[in-house]
């Protein structure tokens, strides 16, 4: 993390931040969802297009015997947007059934129609998810009260904790900091994923949102620095491959050893910007074939990734020993 400027009164501020992290987490506020590496899990296809439900209930039963803290299912590396809402509901369903309650299970339920992300938000509820995740709608260029609205109308659908997600690099729209802290007072809005990239943004967040309210990283590259600011974890992609690694990494902060899940951010930086090298999910669903677990085909307009990104990922992932 690079550090802009050196004065004493802006390490003091960090270090307040985190300090009152510790504290709510010492306290042991309820309303997160969970605290750790969550995987934004892929949605193994079969060759005829069809979702691979044995596959999937391979990758959950792989995430709970690698230490990831909750699965976060039907997002944007789960392929939702070439999915119907159908597919969407039986995969749902699926991973609750086979996850059981060990571990929270979050529906990506989020779209740029609000009536249509309530329907999908209802039915999630209904076969058991946890909690939702809500992306910001995209295309339509919504204006601040119509994002609040937007938000509003969906958390009061439903009874479960939603979660914003704010990814400006996809949608074109960021959730202005004064606004989450005000989506913040909706009692089931509890935490933010935050993939602006913009730690100036998440220390903002911090510092106006309450110390229950969770902010997760959707960077897989920053989220050390994040988790230093006050962050709580992650929804990540590279746990796809190697969940326990990034929960490793992820609870050393939680455990404020920022040495050691430093290290472990740079050691695995190569393999992030390579699992990054086209766009999410085409490389990852690529690195898991080299592994042998079950990703799959693509749904177009997404297609495999091409020779040179697979040749980048066996480089990378036999630099580190899986391969």
């Amino acid at each position: 993390m690079v550090v802009q400027e050196h004065s004493t009164r802006g390490f003091s501020d960090l270090f307040l931040i985190f300090n009152l992290t510790e504290q709510s987490k010492r306290q042991g506020g309820t309303s997160m969802l969970f605290t750790g590496s969550g995987v934004a899990i892929v949605t193994p296809f079969l060759d005829n297009g069809a979702i691979d439900f044995q596959g999937m209930d391979t990758l959950v039963d792989f995430h709970l015997n690698n230490k990831t803290d909750a699965i976060i299912v039907m997002g944007t590396t789960g392929e939702a947007s070439t999915t119907t809402d159908p597919e969407q509901i039986e995969a749902i369903e699926r991973v609750v059934k086979r996850v059981a309650g060990k571990i929270p299970v979050i529906a990506g339920t989020g779209i740029n129609h609000t009536d249509h992300a309530v329907e999908l938000s209802v039915d999630a509820e209904k076969v058991g998810a946890d909690g939702l995740l809500l992306v910001t709608p995209y295309y339509n260029k919504a204006t601040k009260r119509g994002l609040y609205e937007h938000y509003k109308t969906i958390a009061n659908s439903v009874s479960i904790p939603c979660i914003l997600y704010t990814v400006p690099s996809r949608t074109a729209v960021e959730i202005p900091v004064n606004l989450v802290k005000e989506l913040a007072e909706i009692d089931n809005i509890v935490g933010i994923k935050d993939a602006t990239g913009n730690l100036a943004y998440t220390a903002a967040l911090r510092h106006e949102v309450p110390q229950d309210f969770a902010i997760y990283s959707g960077n897989d590259d920053v989220v050390v620095p994040l988790m230093s600011v006050g962050g709580q974890g992650v929804i990540s992609v590279f746990a796809n491959a190697l969940p326990e690694e990034m929960h490793n990494m992820v609870k050393a902060c939680l455990d404020g050893d920022f040495k050691t899940a430093g290290e472990l951010q740079v050691k695995y930086l190569p393999l992030i910007k390579a699992i990054f090298h086209e766009g999410n999910p085409v490389p990852i669903n690529a690195a898991m074939e080299l592994l042998g677990l079950p990703a799959g085909e693509l749904r177009l307009p997404l297609t495999r990734a091409s020779e040179d990104t697979v040749e980048l990922l066996r480089k990378e992932l036999t630099a580190l020993g899986y391969l």
